[in-house]
């Protein structure tokens, strides 16, 4: 099972996490996302792909702020966990898709293990955030080979 985290203000990295969990589904993977992640309902033995936005001075959107929350206030072990992050920012800002590191920093504080270096997505280019997501894939699916996914 791959838990698909969404943080998204405007919109797009919900719509870059359907489209990943499409086509995640259609390479046999089963998905599920969590549009409102709540750290007490996602199993540590699962995989966790996390699609965040970043937004203002490389904030977290509001609706995995929470999560975020949650992460830096638990103590339990997340060692089991194998995770990667997307996320979706823009370089003409200094604070280019921090969002996506802090919640990476949080994870790997709590002893969860990356899979893969996350994808950064700069809005500054011409290409569909969805499909230089889905181009990433084949090196997510490939880090899958050496987990196991719960």
């Amino acid at each position: 099972m791959i838990e698909i985290l969404v943080g998204s203000q405007m919109g797009a990295a919900e719509y870059v996490a359907e489209q990943v969990a499409e086509t995640l589904v259609q390479a046999g993977y089963e998905t599920k996302l969590h549009l409102q992640p709540d750290l007490d309902q996602l199993n540590p033995t699962h995989i966790w792909l996390v699609i965040t936005s970043t937004y203002g001075a490389g904030d977290l959107p509001d609706n995995i702020q929470p999560f975020a929350d949650q992460l830096a206030q638990d103590r339990s072990d997340l060692n089991t966990l194998s995770y990667a992050v997307i996320t979706l920012g823009d370089s003409s800002y200094d604070t280019f898709c921090l969002a996506g590191q802090k919640i990476a920093t949080l994870l790997e504080s709590r002893g969860a293990k990356r899979l893969i270096d996350g994808l950064d997505i700069d809005a500054q280019t011409d290409a569909l955030p969805e499909d230089i997501a889905k181009a990433w894939l084949p090196l997510f699916i490939h880090s899958l080979s050496g987990s196991d996914l719960g």
